[in-house]
């Protein structure tokens, strides 16, 4: 039989729909989600001791006493696990699911009742709602709406359809025929004998299929949790890929007792509403004799005036609750903005995330912390439903995901590293050292090797690349389970003291809890050591660039990260948040290093405060950036600066008379030579800020055949005969003139045209626009190579000379009057990343705006302003 692609045909139609149909998904996103906040405000909005008491009285309405209290004693259990809010967000899913479950299923079981062609056609297909796999619902949902709420929603409500309506088509068909004939003899319409015939007497039925879509709602919200969906459902996910018994116990016990509370609360509701249940159940009421008060319902109006009370009391606890909240402070970095954060359950996932989700909540954030197997994590990050995960392994683990989401992602650096992957046996395992050695030892463990999830980017470089290279393939087959069951049958197998070799990863703390062997692999066959990575959704240094720029400065050594994952670990399961707590009061300080609190430098005065400082720059996009940042820096720490632009030759030469006091912007030995010969006795040179740097003609990417300066030769014509220059008293446009030209022969073929540096631009742009050939002159760094796709043209001659450095030059006496400024100057540096978007925040803010613009980059670097300028 030849292969059908139907897999192919699905992704392909599923690529479609995403493409074109976008603004469906947002408009259901938006209903479904809005329904879910709606219903878990109220319910988890309350003090939960009320509010299990409001649905012990709904129970004692329904059917009676001593439910009322079972139920209340139930929901209290929940509270005490610690588990109410979870609980509350499970039964808000299962509430919303089910009203709109039962909305659609009873008018479709109502149709197919009425109509056996109609029943014909459902039939088949509510089959393969019901009988595909509950896992299988959640893809689509992921994929057209992101990991949360709705994707839970959605497959809860098509896996809970089916028995909706067949139940209600049921309940119609058993009505006695008879009954309906008598009704129709009567002359009452086809619209009555429904209201009033068939569905009363159908109602038991249908509200045993109620009952039915209810549980099913349930046990599909669990299985949501996969997705993010929250609830009971992630804690119960949790508990399995962690292999956490006691939470899978505790969680597992609040499912139990919300299905319990709620297939007794729609059963008595059936009979409420039911004629035939009410009879029977006034039946029952008149045997109860002597146990008629445990048995005893309140009337409607009372349980009425018992939930009205209640529910005041509880509304008036939250409104006294709101008014102790505390004013805020300095460290109130993000007032009350949400974060929510996803993260694989990894040990060194599982700490720095609650690390973060601490930190965070310390500096006035809100938290959401959803736990994802890696394909849904990345996923949501690229949808961006979520923000970031700080356990992205590069470039090997996860590859893939970074292959097919990298696009919609930002990578903010990387935290830690080098990592290893390995293959692991216990030391008592002799003669096994390396990965050669496990050939024709399959026996010795079983044939089997001991893996992590499947979808980890180093299960498939094992099963394509290690095995192969070693020749295992065949006798070892690689098991795919869990982290949490990988190290469980690690320990298992080492209290036994039998042979086992197992996936495993450094750092880990199984390394220090067992004494182990990493097998060494000469082949290298694993590929070289790995960084993990912070991975954010894209624009999100953007919309909060003070986290961002956290994260982007996060380190952790081996020994601290170990530390931190011993202390969650002794914490125990559920109490994650209170081991970080427990390990940053062991490092006291590292939470002002990690987070920083933006502007926290500002108001601290500087020994020469009061001074003024007179600050020249010419008209150069890294002059005028690091001019205004110190020129913020300086008024900060209590200083007058004075700023005044000029051209490098009135520049240089007040600097030498001692008008001026500095500037930043010296490009030396090379653009500036002349300067520095001409004045360099009179001034005072307190070094490099940045470098190396280079000068270069530069041309559109999509100038074709021109890579090298020699490729100009010849090419005159193409260009118009001009290179664009830049202003005629900088040094690049000298070294153009006399090396560059005469080295590769284009004197007489081209002229240099002087104008200004946001001439060039400008023509460049123009040019660019255009598509038209241009060759213009330029250097590195330049945000221009950040907004055009340019070609630095090649010197293999080296006429431009070697690359610069930006040093920072003042008057002869410069330190001698400014002793404070001139040692921060001499230690200050900035990365060519930190000048590139300071250069680009400088750009958007416009002219005439400089300062403000560099002051708000700066509060955008928590901790810079102290590192540039330190105050004791």
């Amino acid at each position: 039989m030849p292969r059908i692609h139907f897999g192919d045909w699905v992704e392909t139609a599923v690529d479609w729909v995403q493409s074109h149909l976008t603004w469906v998904f947002d408009i259901v996103n938006a209903v479904l989600d809005g329904m879910y906040s709606g219903v878990e405000s109220v319910l988890g909005g309350g003090e939960p001791l009320l509010l299990a008491g409001i649905l012990a009285v709904i129970a004692a309405w329904l059917r009676g006493l001593l439910p009322g209290v079972l139920a209340f004693a139930g929901l209290a259990l929940i509270d005490s696990l610690g588990l109410w809010d979870d609980a509350m967000d499970t039964l808000s899913l299962v509430l919303v699911a089910a009203v709109i479950t039962v909305v659609l299923a009873l008018p479709l079981g109502v149709w197919a009742a009425r109509s056996r062609r109609v029943s014909a056609q459902l039939r088949p297909v509510l089959d393969v709602m019901q009988t595909m796999p509950a896992f299988i619902y959640l893809i689509p949902g992921v994929m057209f709406f992101g990991v949360g709420t709705t994707p839970g929603l959605l497959a809860t409500i098509i896996f809970a359809m089916p028995p909706g309506v067949r139940m209600t088509e049921l309940g119609i068909r058993q009505v006695d025929g008879e009954l309906v004939e008598a009704a129709e003899a009567f002359g009452t319409t086809p619209r009555d004998i429904l209201l009033r015939v068939q569905l009363p007497l159908a109602l038991p039925t249908i509200m045993a299929g109620v009952n039915q879509v209810i549980m099913l709602a349930l046990s599909m919200v669990v299985i949501g949790g996969m997705a993010g969906a929250g609830g009971l459902g992630e804690q119960v996910y949790s508990a399995i890929t962690q292999l956490k018994v006691g939470l899978a116990a505790e969680s597992g016990v609040a499912v139990v007792i919300l299905a319990m509370y709620l297939d007794r609360m729609t059963g008595a509701l059936g009979e409420r509403v039911s004629p035939l249940g009410r009879r029977a159940a006034a039946k029952v009421s008149a045997l109860v004799g002597r146990a008629r008060f445990a048995h005893y319902r309140p009337a409607g109006a009372v349980a009425v005036v018992g939930v009205v009370v209640l529910a005041l009391v509880a509304g008036g606890l939250n409104l006294a609750g709101s008014g102790d909240a505390e004013a805020g402070s300095s460290t109130d970095v993000g007032k009350g903005k949400r974060i929510s954060i996803g993260y694989i359950p990894w040990d060194e996932g599982t700490a720095t995330t609650y690390l973060w989700k601490e930190l965070l909540e310390q500096r006035g954030y809100e938290t959401d912390v959803k736990q994802l197997d890696p394909g849904p994590l990345y996923s949501g990050v690229a949808r961006g439903d979520l923000d970031f995960q700080t356990d992205a392994w590069l470039p090997t683990t996860h590859k893939a995901y970074w292959d097919k989401y990298g696009s919609q992602l930002e990578d903010l650096g990387s935290w830690y590293g080098p990592t290893s992957l390995e293959l692991t046996v216990p030391s008592y395992v002799k003669g096994i050292d390396s990965l050669a050695d496990l050939k024709g030892q399959g026996k010795r463990f079983g044939g089997k090797i001991i893996g992590i999830e499947a979808s980890a980017g180093m299960m498939g470089t094992l099963n394509s690349k290690v095995l192969k290279a070693y020749g295992l393939e065949g006798e070892y087959k690689v098991v795919s389970s869990s982290t949490s069951s990988m190290l469980a049958e690690l320990d298992r197998s080492i209290k036994k003291r039998e042979p086992v070799v197992v996936t495993l990863w450094s750092p880990h703390w199984a390394y220090g809890k067992y004494d182990l062997k990493k097998l060494q692999d000469p082949e290298g066959a694993w590929g070289e050591g790995e960084q993990i990575h912070t991975v954010a959704r894209k624009g999100f240094s953007a919309d909060d660039p003070v986290a961002a720029q956290w994260l982007k400065d996060f380190k952790l050594t081996e020994k601290q990260l170990t530390g931190l994952e011993n202390a969650i670990r002794e914490a125990g399961q559920g109490h994650e948040q209170d081991g970080v707590r427990s390990w940053l009061k062991k490092n006291p300080g590292l939470v002002d290093r990690l987070a920083p609190v933006p502007g926290s430098g500002a108001g601290k005065q500087g020994k020469d405060a009061g001074k003024t400082v007179d600050m020249g720059y010419f008209p150069w996009d890294e002059a005028i950036a690091s001019t205004y940042l110190w020129q913020n820096i300086l008024e900060d720490r209590g200083y007058k600066p004075t700023l005044k632009q000029l051209d490098p030759g009135p520049l240089y030469s007040s600097l030498a008379q001692g008008q001026m006091d500095v500037q930043l912007d010296s490009w030396l030995p090379t653009t500036h030579k002349a300067y520095m010969d001409k004045y360099g006795s009179q001034l005072e040179d307190l070094g490099s800020w940045y470098g190396p740097t280079s000068l270069e003609l530069t041309v559109p990417s999509y100038v074709k055949g021109i890579d090298s300066l020699a490729d100009l030769k010849g090419q005159g014509k193409r260009f118009g005969g001009k290179i664009i220059g830049i202003e005629a008293s900088a040094g690049m446009m000298g070294t153009l003139n006399s090396k560059v030209l005469k080295a590769y022969g284009l004197e007489g073929e081209y002229k240099v045209v002087s104008s200004s540096t946001s001439s060039m631009l400008a023509e460049l742009d123009r040019s660019i626009k255009k598509r038209e050939p241009v060759v213009v002159t330029l250097w590195s760094p330049h945000w221009a190579y950040g907004k055009y796709d340019l070609k630095k043209l090649q010197d293999p001659e080296g006429a431009w000379g070697k690359g610069e450095r930006i040093h920072m030059v003042g008057k002869k006496t410069f330190s001698q009057d400014f002793p404070e400024f001139s040692g921060w100057l001499k230690n200050f540096k900035l990365t060519e990343e930190q000048l590139a978007s300071l250069e680009v925040a400088i750009q958007k803010g416009g002219a005439g705006n400089e300062k403000a613009s560099a002051r708000q980059w700066l509060d955008a670097q928590p901790g810079l302003e102290d590192k540039l300028a330190p105050v004791s």
